[in-house]
C-alpha cells in the first residue's frame, strides 16, 4: 500500500497481469514472453491451424510442439510462430524434418502445471519432465530448460513450423552458437527472420536435416537441426536474437539486448519494464478479478505494434529494400481497421514519444511503397481490411499536440492515399459512394472511406489548406447518399436504386464483419447531422435502444467475429465499439453509462474466455482501459472523450512529463453534477488537453434521473462543417429486368429537392427533363438522373433496366442460398455475366448440392448448342462442377440426355476464373432445356475449410437455336 493525497492505493498492477486472459474462446492471444512493444514474443505453440489457432496457442490444448519466437496478439488471420525451439531428452529424440505440426516431438502438458506473467513464462513438459522457462528483452528471447540430470538434453530447432517456407538455412557458428535464417509466405506474403542463438553449455554434436534452398521455391525442404548437449547437472540458458534485416543484424541485436546476462536478470529486467508501463495506472475500489482484468487490458494493449529496426537502426522496408531509422525505431503489426478507434488515442495520451515514432514509421511506409500502410505486417502491405485509417491515427496525433514528424509530409500522404485508397475509389470519387453492384462491403467502405476524408480535412484546415479541407468534407458526407429516410438505416446500393430486399440483421458482403445494425450508426464524424435525419434526438435514441434491444438473432453467412451481442450490438468486433457512446449526443449521457456498464461486467473476465472477441492487437482491451477509467474518442481527431462514471471509486493516470490525471466517483449511479480541479463541468467530454494538463476529475453519482450533460450546449460536438451535400436519389422498380414494359419511379432523400433525368448519354443538366411521374420503358434503358436543392445537386445516379432478350422461363431446382440469389432465376437468362468478384451478386450459389435449373422456350425450338457460366475461386470455397449434364422435353415431364460434358481445369487452382461449359446438340426439337451441374463434394484435405461443402456458382445460360423452317 501506498499513501497518495491522503487516500490509500493499492500498488503494483503490473503484479496482477494475467498473461492467459483471452486465451480461450475466440480472444486469439498467446500467454509467453515479451516486453513493452517488443520485436520478440516467445510463446508456447500449442496450435497450429485454424481460425482459433491465429496466436498459435489456444488454452483448450493439452499438447505444445515447442516456443518459437514471434505471435500476434488477437488477430483473426494467422501468421508468425518463426523459429520453434523444442527442448528434448535423449541423444535421438524424433525430427520430422519441419513438417508442419512436427507432430514427432510434441509433447502433453497441463495447465496446473503451467504460470505466466508480464514478462515471464513457464511450463513442465509431462513426457520429458522438462521445466521450461521463458522470458525476453526487447529484440531477443532467452530460454531456460532444466532437465532430468539422468537423461542426454537435446535442443531441436525447426524452421518449418507453421507457415510455407520460401527459403531457409541453418549453420553452426562455434560449439555454443548457432545461426540461421527462415524467408517464409502466409498473410505477410514475403517475411524474413534471421537468428542467432547462444547457448550457454557447448554443443556436444549435431545433426541437421533439410538442406538449403535454391532460389524461392515452393516445395522448399525445411532445415531442422538437433543439437546434443549431453547430461546437465544445471539449467541450459539459450539466448535468441532475431532481425528482419541479415545475420548480423540478429547477432547484433543479442548483444545489444542480452549480452552476457543470465536468465534471471534478463527476467528482471522484462518484469522491471512491465513495473514501468503498467504501475504508471493506478486503481482503488476493484475486486481482485477487476484488478486483474485492468491489469491485463493495460497489458495486451501494451504489446502492439512491434519494434522492427535493428539496434543499429535498420530495417527492412515495403520496398524490399533496408532502410535506416535514424533517431527514431521503426514498427510492424499495424491493425489500423481495429486500433485506431481507441487503441491508437489511448496512446495519444499515455505513449506521445511512441505515437510520434509510429507516425514516422507510416510516413516511412508511405515513402517506401506509395501509400500510407491498409494492415501492414512485417514489412508487407496485407491489404487486409478496409479503409485508409493511418490517416485517423495522423490526424488525431496533430490533433492532440504531437509533433516530431513533417505535418505537411503526412498530409500529402494521407491525400494520396485517400485517392489510391484499392478498393473502388474511382466510383467514390465520381459517385460520392460505393455501390453494391460494384464493390463488395460497399456500406462499409463507404462509410469508413467518409470518416477518413474528415480525419484528412481536418488535417488540412489545421495547416491552413481550406479548399482541400472543403473538398474532404464533401467527401466525408458520403454517409448521406446510403441513408434511406423510409427505413433510416444505411444501406447498399445498387443499379441506382436500393438493394432489396433488405434484411439489416443479415451478415452478407455488403459489411465488413457486420450487419446493417452494426453499421447504421457508423458515422462517427458527423452525429449530430445523422440525429438530424433519424428526425432528432428522441427518434435517433429510440434507434439505439431498439439496437441493444432488439432479438439478438443474426441471418445470412456465419460469421465467427459477431459475438458478444447485446440485441445486435456486438461488442466482440470493432464496428460497434463507439456505439454505447452515442448516446451523449443526443443529450442521454446517462443513457451510455448504462450500457457502457453493462458491456464492462458481461463481457470482461478474468479467465481464459474472458474476452468476448478477438484482442485484435489491444483493442478490446483499449476499450475496456477508457471505459472503466470512464472516457472514450467516439470521434477520433476531436480531440473531446466523452464521460461516463468509472468502473472504479478512484483511478489515476501518471502521464508523461509528470501530470497526473485522476478520475473519481462518489456513489453508484448516473452522473448528478462533475468537477474538474474544483470547478464544476456541466459538459458530458474532457477536451484532450485537460486531460493531458492532469488534476482531478470528480463526478458525483447517484441513482435518481440526472439532467447532467443533457443541455445542447454540454454535448460533444460530431459535425462536418460547411453545407449538407445533396444525396443522390434513387430509382424504384419491380426489378432491373422486365418482359414487355415496366414503369420506374424516381425519388429523392430530400422532399424539397428537384429531379431531373434522361436517357442520354449525358448532355447540359438544362435541357434534362423534370421527373414528375413515373417513367414508362418498353426497351433495354439506361436512365440518369440527379437532385437539385437550389443551387447544389447530387451526384449523377445510373439505372440499367434490361428487357429480356427471350420470353424465356426458368424454373430453379435447386435451393440456392439465400445470400446468392442474384435477385432471382431470370438473372440466368439476362444476357448479363457475372463477373470475378462473386460478392457483389451477380451469381446464384448453391452449395452442397448440384446446381439444377429448367429452361422453358415457351414452344419447341431446334437446338444446337447449350452452354452454363460458372465461376471458380476455390479459396472462397467456389469450385466449378465436376461435369455438366444436359436433357431435353418436349412435353416438360419426360426429359432425355442430351449430353455431357467434364473439364481439365484443377480445382487447386489460387486463380480466380470465369468457365463456360458447352454441349453441342445435333439439332434436336425441344422446348424444355434442363441443365445439371454435378457439385465437387466436399473440400479437399488440403483446403483450409477441408470436409466443408463446397458451392458451384451460376450465371447465364446460354442456348443457340436453329432458324424455324
Amino acid at each position: 500500500m501506498i499513501a497518495a493525497a491522503g487516500v490509500l492505493l493499492l500498488a503494483g498492477l503490473s503484479a496482477a497481469v494475467d498473461p492467459f486472459i483471452g486465451t480461450g474462446g475466440h480472444g486469439h492471444t498467446y500467454p509467453g514472453a515479451t516486453v513493452p512493444f517488443g520485436m520478440v514474443q516467445l510463446s508456447p505453440d500449442t496450435r497450429l491451424s485454424g481460425w482459433d489457432g491465429c496466436s498459435g496457442y489456444h488454452a483448450d490444448d493439452s499438447t505444445v510442439y515447442g516456443f518459437s519466437h514471434t505471435h500476434l496478439s488477437g488477430t483473426g488471420v494467422s501468421d508468425y510462430g518463426d523459429v520453434l525451439f523444442v527442448p528434448a531428452i535423449g541423444d535421438n529424440p524424433p525430427l520430422v524434418n519441419g513438417t508442419a505440426g512436427g507432430e514427432g516431438y510434441a509433447q502433453s502438458f497441463e495447465h496446473r502445471n503451467e504460470r505466466a506473467g508480464a514478462g515471464w513464462y513457464e511450463v513442465v513438459l509431462e513426457e520429458s519432465g522438462v521445466f521450461v522457462e521463458l522470458t525476453a528483452a526487447e529484440r531477443a528471447g532467452m530460454h531456460r530448460y532444466t532437465f532430468p540430470t539422468d537423461r542426454p538434453a537435446s535442443v531441436i530447432v525447426d524452421l518449418g513450423h507453421r507457415d510455407r517456407l520460401l527459403d531457409n538455412t541453418l549453420r553452426v557458428v562455434s560449439d555454443h552458437e548457432i545461426a540461421g535464417m527462415r524467408r517464409s509466405t502466409a498473410w505477410a506474403k514475403d517475411q524474413v527472420v534471421y537468428f542467432h542463438a547462444r547457448f550457454d553449455a557447448p554443443i556436444r554434436s549435431y545433426r541437421i536435416v533439410g538442406r538449403k534452398a535454391a532460389g524461392v521455391d515452393s516445395s522448399v525442404e525445411p532445415v531442422v537441426g538437433l543439437f546434443r548437449f549431453g547430461n546437465l547437472d544445471r539449467p541450459l540458458e539459450v539466448a535468441v536474437g532475431l532481425s528482419a534485416v541479415d545475420a548480423d543484424g540478429a547477432r547484433d541485436n543479442l548483444e545489444d539486448s542480452i549480452g552476457e546476462q543470465r536468465f534471471d536478470a534478463v527476467r528482471a529486467a522484462a518484469i522491471e519494464k512491465w513495473r514501468r508501463q503498467i504501475d504508471r495506472f493506478q486503481v482503488q475500489g476493484a475486486s481482485p478479478e477487476q484488478r486483474t482484468v485492468f491489469a491485463t487490458a493495460l497489458y495486451h494493449g501494451f504489446l502492439a505494434p512491434n519494434l522492427f529496426s535493428d539496434a543499429d537502426g535498420r530495417y527492412r522496408g515495403l520496398d524490399g529494400q533496408i532502410h535506416v531509422a535514424r533517431n527514431r525505431r521503426q514498427y510492424t503489426v499495424f491493425s489500423l481497421w481495429d486500433t485506431f478507434r481507441a487503441t491508437h488515442p489511448f496512446f495519444t495520451l499515455v505513449e506521445r514519444a511512441r505515437t510520434a515514432e509510429f507516425a514516422q514509421t507510416l510516413l516511412a511506409i508511405d515513402e517506401q511503397s506509395g501509400r500510407l500502410p491498409v494492415w501492414e505486417l512485417a514489412g508487407n502491405e496485407t491489404d487486409c481490411m478496409i479503409g485508409y485509417h493511418s490517416v485517423s491515427v495522423l490526424a488525431d496525433a496533430w490533433r492532440e499536440g504531437i509533433r516530431g514528424f513533417d505535418a505537411e509530409r503526412a498530409l500529402d500522404a494521407m491525400v494520396r492515399s485517400a485517392r489510391h485508397a484499392p478498393y473502388g475509389m474511382d466510383d467514390y470519387e465520381r459517385d460520392g459512394y460505393l455501390a453494391a453492384d460494384r464493390t463488395s462491403e460497399s456500406v462499409s467502405k463507404t462509410l469508413e472511406y467518409a470518416y477518413d476524408d474528415w480525419c484528412i480535412a481536418r488535417m488540412a484546415d489545421s495547416l491552413g489548406h481550406q479548399s482541400l479541407a472543403a473538398e474532404f468534407d464533401r467527401r466525408s458526407q458520403a454517409w448521406r447518399h446510403l441513408f434511406d429516410p423510409n427505413t433510416r438505416f444505411l444501406r447498399p446500393r445498387e443499379n441506382g436504386g436500393w438493394m432489396r430486399p433488405y434484411d439489416p440483421r443479415r451478415v452478407d458482403f455488403h459489411h465488413t464483419e457486420a450487419n446493417g445494425w452494426q453499421y447504421r450508426f457508423a458515422v462517427p464524424h458527423d452525429i449530430e447531422s445523422l440525429i438530424e435525419a433519424f428526425g432528432g434526438d428522441g427518434a435517433f435514441v429510440a434507434a439505439l435502444d431498439s439496437l441493444f434491444e432488439i432479438d439478438t438473432t443474426t441471418t445470412g453467412r456465419d460469421q465467427a467475429d459477431i459475438t458478444g451481442r447485446i440485441g445486435q450490438y456486438a461488442h466482440g468486433n470493432e464496428p460497434s465499439h463507439h456505439v454505447a457512446w452515442l448516446y451523449h449526443f443526443a443529450g442521454h449521457p446517462d443513457r451510455s453509462a448504462a450500457r457502457v456498464r453493462t458491456i464492462l461486467n458481461d463481457f470482461y473476465r478474468a479467465a481464459p474466455d474472458g474476452l468476448i472477441g478477438n484482442e485484435d492487437c489491444g483493442q478490446m482491451s483499449s476499450w475496456y482501459v477508457l471505459a472503466a477509467t470512464g472516457i472514450y474518442p467516439v470521434v477520433p481527431g476531436s480531440g473531446e472523450w466523452c464521460l461516463v462514471p468509472p468502473l472504479f471509486e478512484r483511478v489515476v493516470w501518471n502521464l508523461e512529463g509528470g501530470a497526473r490525471f485522476v478520475v473519481r466517483r462518489e456513489g453508484e449511479g448516473v452522473i448528478q453534477r462533475a468537477w474538474l480541479n474544483d470547478q464544476p463541468l456541466t459538459r458530458s467530454y474532457l477536451r484532450e488537453e485537460e486531460i493531458l494538463s492532469g488534476g482531478e476529475l470528480l463526478l458525483q453519482c447517484g441513482p435518481q434521473p440526472s439532467t447532467w450533460g443533457r443541455e445542447t450546449t454540454a454535448r460533444p460536438h460530431s459535425r462536418v462543417p460547411g453545407p449538407p451535400v445533396v444525396a443522390a436519389p434513387w430509382a424504384e422498380a419491380p426489378a432491373d429486368r422486365f418482359r414487355e414494359s415496366m414503369d420506374v419511379r424516381l425519388h429523392a432523400a430530400d422532399p424539397q429537392a428537384v429531379i431531373h433525368w434522361t436517357k442520354e448519354d449525358g448532355g447540359d443538366l438544362s435541357g434534362w427533363p423534370v421527373a414528375r411521374g413515373p417513367i414508362h420503358l418498353e426497351d433495354s434503358t439506361t436512365l440518369r438522373f440527379v437532385a437539385r436543392l437550389g443551387d447544389r445537386q447530387s451526384p449523377v445516379s445510373k439505372a440499367r433496366f434490361w428487357r429480356l432478350p427471350h420470353d424465356w422461363r426458368v424454373r430453379l431446382d435447386c435451393h440456392p442460398n439465400a445470400q446468392y440469389t442474384a435477385g432471382g432465376a431470370d438473372a440466368l437468362v439476362d444476357g448479363q455475366r457475372g463477373s470475378r468478384d462473386w460478392r457483389i451478386g451477380r451469381w446464384i450459389g448453391v452449395q452442397g448440392e448440384d446446381f439444377v435449373a429448367t429452361v422453358d422456350l415457351g414452344r419447341p425450338e431446334r437446338i444446337e448448342e447449350v452452354a452454363l457460366g460458372l465461376l471458380q475461386d476455390t479459396r472462397s470455397w467456389i469450385v466449378l462442377p465436376t461435369a455438366l449434364e444436359l436433357e431435353l422435353s418436349v412435353d416438360g415431364e419426360h426429359f432425355e440426355s442430351a449430353g455431357r460434358v467434364s473439364h481439365d481445369v484443377p480445382i487447386g487452382s489460387e486463380d480466380v476464373s470465369l468457365h463456360e461449359l458447352r454441349l453441342m446438340v445435333p439439332r434436336t426439337r425441344a422446348r424444355f432445356v434442363r441443365l445439371r451441374a454435378h457439385n465437387a463434394g466436399p473440400l479437399p484435405a488440403w483446403h483450409p475449410g477441408a470436409g466443408g461443402e463446397s458451392f458451384v456458382f451460376a450465371d447465364e445460360i446460354r442456348i443457340e437455336t436453329s432458324p424455324r423452317p
